[in-house]
């Protein structure tokens, strides 16, 4: 089957993304072109990966020699610890900045590989191998890596960009429903943020793609993903603007998993779910969007069984602390709360256009919960 490939066009470093099914063949190879001059080489990997494909990555790189990290992927692991554990192992066996780090799991697996490699040594080669739909369409992207804090979600971390990415759809077919539509809610925010032609597309899709029935089916929505997150991207690559549009959701669901500090009841993409619901019916309380704009999103929520109540997992009280977990995201820089709002479907508010205080955000969330 044909591989797909993208090029990212950004000032510090320019990479492939190849897309397709049964693309790990590749691996090898570009390691050689890549990091020529690379011996070691440590795979820091998800655990839950099935041995299958563990066995087909270190198949090709007899040639190095190959340390492995296994990662307990979960959010409450994603910490400057563990960061630190690994670094003091890599330091340990004399890693120098010619070798490699291959991270192989979801996106909190391409977090931490991705900020330890950007911390050793002041740059080590990373390579990226997203096995999560959520991390194909969203963490092979723009070379954002962190690990979190008590005090929130990734506010600890760094930009650094891969030598390469392969994203092979074959890993999705060991991914659980539920891990599908977490990556689901990542596309389904680029289509809302940027492109009306691919939202009608998921409207029609949407039901055949969560199925799983096919992989192959993933290719185009995760191509077409990567190339909007790319338009965003190559535009504004440390997030000081136009990138920030890309968070459209993020403020809310940042806010929700550091409540739950990062328990399994509720993961990203769910919360993403959520967090767009928000703050699209943030934006018709706000006369920015039309009532359609909001039954629309509303329609495809609910054809796809997806869901958008913040009650179902949380009390009054609960909701009152994740608005002031919002105040500390990362993208405000005064007492207020910034937030990307919906003009329409394709078409959002720009960064810094709507900063909200705490106390305005209070004062309507009955509304936004009814």
């Amino acid at each position: 089957m044909k591989i797909s490939k993208i090029k990212t066009n950004n000032k510090s470093n320019n990479y492939f993304i190849y897309i397709g099914n049964d693309t790990l063949g590749l691996l090898a190879k570009k390691i050689s072109l890549s990091c020529p001059s690379a011996k070691k080489i440590a795979i820091i990997y998800d655990g839950k990966i099935p041995t299958k494909f563990k066995k087909k990555i270190i198949k090709d790189l007899k040639k190095y020699e190959v340390f492995y990290f296994k990662f307990d992927s979960s959010e409450k692991n994603k910490t400057i610890f563990e960061a630190n554990s690994i670094l003091e192992k890599l330091l340990h066996h004399r890693f120098t900045r010619s070798d490699v780090i291959l991270g192989v799991g979801g996106g909190i697996v391409g977090d931490v590989s991705g900020f330890i490699s950007s911390i050793f040594k002041r740059g080590l080669n990373y390579i990226s191998i997203p096995t999560t739909l959520l991390a194909q369409v969203d963490a092979s992207v723009g070379g954002k890596t962190a690990v979190n804090s008590k005090f929130g979600k990734n506010l600890i971390g760094s930009f650094y960009q891969p030598k390469f990415v392969i994203c092979d759809v074959k890993f999705l077919t060991s991914l659980p429903r539920r891990q599908i539509i977490s990556g689901y809610a990542e596309i389904l925010k680029h289509a809302i943020i940027k492109d009306k032609k691919f939202f009608n597309w998921l409207k029609k899709n949407s039901v055949k793609l969560l199925s799983k029935k096919n992989i192959n089916n993933y290719i185009y929505p995760i191509l077409k993903s990567c190339k909007i997150k790319l338009n965003f991207v190559n535009k504004d690559l440390n997030e000081k603007k136009i990138r920030m549009i890309l968070n459209f959701g993020h403020t809310f669901a940042h806010g929700i998993e550091t409540r739950t500090n990062y328990s399994n009841k509720i993961n990203h993409g769910e919360a993403v779910l959520i967090g767009m619901y928000l703050a699209t019916k943030l934006s018709y309380i706000k006369k920015i969007c039309k009532k359609e704009t909001l039954d629309e999103l509303i329609k495809i929520y609910k054809t796809n069984k997806l869901n958008y109540d913040l009650k179902k997992y949380f009390k009054n009280n609960d909701i009152k602390q994740i608005i002031n977990i919002m105040r500390n995201d990362k993208k405000n820089n005064d007492k207020n709360i910034n937030f990307i709002l919906l003009k329409k479907i394709g078409k959002t508010t720009l960064p810094g256009e709507y900063k909200l205080p705490v106390g305005e955000i209070s004062k309507n969330m009955s509304r936004l919960l009814n």
